[in-house]
């Protein structure tokens, strides 16, 4: 199971918000591509990063910003969402090295998207599934809808994703551990891989995810945990690698 950093910039800054609420953030660094690299030097493998305010404006704002992480960080596998609502920023990002794209707002109200972004480089495409409840909210969870979350997962498996990252988003930037009945019922009623996020908080929540981790859980994201420090990463690393050598 992958144990990935989450790097979400808003106005050019490393920052966590609270529940998603672009008025509550809270600045952990000014300068993203050094918080990448103290993440890789800490033996990360994998990078999550998002681009708040792409979210929100539907359109990429730090593209360039991701494009930098990425040249600085060549050994690290990237992830980027944030504003992806058609093909040709997916083509973009892809194109400026970056490993795989995700597609939330769009993909909800379009699943097919996926496909057509797959269609750019086969197997690239993750879907953002965020919810509050069971509802599935978009535009930067700012709108909360009627769509339930495990009709729209399976229309993300039926367009291709190749992997979903479910987030509570009232559990997300509350350290109050992460919703781990929803996280394991998906992973249970899914075929596409599940990448868990919202509301991690310690070794606690990394030993029940490793538990339940073969019904198809291979990730998870960190961020505010890491960043307050309620989770120490070489720690998290070195229970997972012992849970996997077993």
């Amino acid at each position: 199971m992958l144990l990935i950093p989450a790097i979400d910039i808003k106005d050019g800054r490393c920052v966590r918000l609270v529940q998603g609420r672009m008025d509550d953030a809270t600045v952990y660094s000014d300068d993203p591509v050094s918080q990448a690299m103290r993440w890789l030097e800490a033996g990360a493998r994998r990078l999550h990063i998002v681009d708040l305010d792409g979210a929100v404006s539907g359109a990429p704002v730090n593209a360039d910003l991701v494009g930098r992480i990425r040249d600085s960080c060549p050994q690290l596998v990237v992830q980027v969402g944030g504003g992806i609502r058609n093909a040709e920023t997916a083509a973009n990002y892809l194109e400026a090295g970056v490993d795989y794209v995700i597609l939330g707002s769009h993909a909800a109200r379009r699943p097919e998207f996926i496909a057509e972004v797959n269609r750019l480089k086969s197997g690239c495409a993750i879907a953002a599934l965020d919810v509050r409840g069971t509802k599935v909210t978009t535009e930067g969870w700012t709108k909360t809808g009627d769509q339930g979350m495990f009709e729209l997962a399976s229309e993300f498996e039926h367009h291709g994703a190749c992997a979903i990252i479910f987030t509570d988003v009232e559990r997300d930037g509350m350290l109050s551990g992460f919703n781990a009945e929803s996280t394991k019922e998906l992973a249970n009623r899914s075929g596409v891989p599940i990448i868990a996020s919202g509301g991690i908080r310690d070794l606690d929540d990394i030993r029940e995810l490793l538990k339940v981790s073969s019904s198809g859980i291979v990730g998870a994201i960190a961020g505010k945990s890491l960043y307050e420090g309620t989770l120490d990463y070489s720690d998290a690393l070195e229970m997972i690698e012992s849970y996997e050598n077993q």
